[in-house]
């Protein structure tokens, strides 16, 4: 197969593999696993595992038109189900099924990084914002018609980036190579060294030291070092990284050669999200640019430094933004978390030192690189040095990115945002911290609230048990499966969460989500389980009426409904009188 032979029979390259064929095929049918298995000398089993791992891979046949809504809070808020639902009436087809003429599928997919210009949904992995009724129309039309892709109106597809406020980062004025230039000027050592004094630490919300995780990466033993720059932007509400890769690639990928020199790597891998696939042509132009310019490549800038670096897509898996599970989707394996230690560092990508660090990380290594550790540490905090850019949605009149010295009140930047109304705002995405009205006084800054970069805000009007709701929905769907307490308290709660929108609850369902809260912080595997209850358990905390006035009863819990369990009897009999019902209350 040409597409196996351009990516040189390599195993760990699979998950790229299998793009291309599904691209070429439309799907992923079991004569092309088993021809990918022995191409690549895996056994069929493993192909098939990652094959059936990732929600963008597909072992059926899916419609040549695919369509797939953005299903953040953010999104639904605006509308989205509504049109989604909209469209499919249009379509004659269930969301979740394929026409049966196999000319289009419709369906769910968890946030697209859009956010901002919602409501949003992909087509055909093609990102289009704003989503309308009257726009819903004509793409029901166009797909009827089978219109190509390419012929649609080509505004639909522009990303906006929204950019509001601007600091050292975004307003930078660095021309391509003047941070490296300034890197090879200093040498490896004195580089990590201007990194620890910056005090620069990890953007991707966990804030480990980049200069401590560098030099480890540098002393580590091995034969090869990478760099892995983290771009699988998953958290809910996030798209600071997309407007980074948009608008500032040069910075991203000056800041992963800097890395390299500094660590001793000579490869690096930009891990994209699958979401993003449609920036990929645009970042690796600017690849080849950076080649020409004698940026990366052999005798970087006249030097004896070579560096080169490589996009690698993934396939919509939010676990993979966990670095280890990250480094399992370049192997060409599914997407599960490592066993640390070892730590990426010593035992990384294909066994080897490994520094992974994000998007934003990166960027800010580059203003070290130019302006020195004095000059950034001087921004923030002392604690939180530089600045921290937050990804704005929800209830506000200004959504977009906004850049800000860390430290600053979470009350300033919804003033900024034009917030007028605020009731709680949930920073860092699903897996972060709910904060109520009460605590806008708090700090963005690793000392108070760190943050990702997310930043959803909700007003008066909005019940936060559906918020709540669509954050335990999107765990539940999200996780990897690998550990118990993830796979089956995620489960859990999304049932019980459904028993009390469903009128069954009881105060036993709340008592026993407070308790799944306290067991799958001290018993998953990896940093997804520890935090994928901690929207809910902030909501329960905060905002506990929104739950209780669901609530049955305050003095029983039903095991089910018997009276509905028997809706299917009165239907058959065509009976719906007061005696073809329970009182099921009496019978309790």
């Amino acid at each position: 197969m040409p597409i196996i032979d351009r990516h040189r029979r390599d195993g760990t390259r699979l998950v790229q593999i299998l793009w291309d064929v599904q691209d070429q095929l439309g799907w992923l049918p079991p004569e092309a696993l088993t021809r990918i298995a022995e191409a690549v000398g895996w056994p069929r089993a493993n192909v098939e595992s990652t094959a059936g791992f990732y929600s963008f891979f597909h072992t059926r046949p899916m419609g040549r038109y695919r369509v797939l809504w953005s299903d953040n809070i953010t999104d639904r808020m605006l509308g989205s189900q509504d049109l989604m639902q909209t469209l499919c009436q249009k379509l004659w087809l269930e969301p979740g099924r394929v026409s049966e003429d196999g000319l289009v599928s419709v369906d769910t997919t968890s946030c697209t990084g859009l956010c901002d210009q919602g409501p949003a949904l992909l087509v055909n992995y093609r990102a289009m914002p704003g989503a309308t009724p009257e726009r819903v129309d004509k793409i029901a039309s166009l797909i009827r018609n089978r219109v190509p892709l390419a012929d649609w109106p080509q505004e639909w597809f522009r990303i906006e980036d929204n950019i509001r406020r601007r600091d050292v980062l975004l307003g930078h004025d660095l021309v391509p190579g003047e941070a490296l230039s300034a890197a090879l000027a200093r040498g490896a050592e004195a580089m990590i060294a201007e990194v620890k004094r910056a005090n620069l630490r990890g953007r991707g919300g966990a804030g480990f030291g980049t200069a401590a995780k560098w030099e480890a990466c540098r002393q580590a033993p091995g034969d090869r070092r990478y760099v892995v720059c983290n771009a699988d932007e998953g958290e809910p509400g996030t798209f600071k990284d997309r407007v980074l890769l948009t608008r500032h690639a040069d910075l991203v990928f000056e800041g992963m050669t800097i890395a390299g020199h500094a660590i001793g790597a000579a490869s690096g891998l930009l891990y994209l999200r699958g979401e993003y696939r449609y920036l990929k042509d645009d970042l690796e132009a600017v690849l080849a640019r950076r080649r020409r310019d004698g940026l990366l490549g052999e005798n970087i800038l006249g030097t004896r430094f070579a560096f080169e670096i490589e996009i690698h897509l993934g396939a919509g898996a939010y676990v993979c933004g966990e670095e280890s599970a990250l480094i399992e989707s370049l192997e060409g394996k599914p997407g599960k978390p490592r066993i640390r230690p070892p730590f990426p560092v010593v035992r990384g990508y294909l066994g080897q030192p490994t520094a992974v660090n994000n998007v934003e990380t990166l960027a800010a290594a580059c203003l070290v690189a130019a302006h020195g550790g004095e000059w950034f540490a001087a921004i923030g905090t002392a604690k939180s040095t530089g600045t921290k850019l937050l990804s704005i949605s929800g209830d506000v009149a200004r959504p977009g990115i906004y850049e800000y010295p860390f430290g600053v009140s979470v009350a300033q930047v919804l003033a900024d945002c034009g917030a007028n109304d605020p009731q709680a705002v949930q920073v860092s995405g699903a897996a972060g911290v709910c904060l109520a009205g009460n605590e806008l006084s708090r700090r963005i800054a690793f000392e108070d609230i760190p943050t990702a970069g997310s930043f959803m805000v909700f007003d008066h009007s909005r019940d936060m048990f559906d918020v709540a709701r669509n954050f335990v929905d999107f765990f539940a769907h999200e996780s990897c499966g690998f550990c118990t307490p993830c796979r089956v308290g995620t489960a859990i709660n999304k049932r019980l969460m459904r028993k009390i929108a469903d009128g069954q609850g009881s105060p036993y369902d709340i008592d026993e989500m407070f308790k799944l809260h306290r067991l799958m912080q001290g018993t998953s595997h990896c940093g997804l389980g520890n935090s994928a209850s901690s929207a809910l358990f902030d909501t329960l905390t905060k905002f506990k009426p929104a739950f209780e006035r669901r609530l049955r009863s305050l003095e029983y819990e039903p095991g089910f409904d018997l009276d509905h369990a028997l809706s299917h009897a009165r239907q058959m009999t065509g009976r719906d009188d007061p005696g073809a019902h329970l009182n099921q209350e009496a019978e309790a």
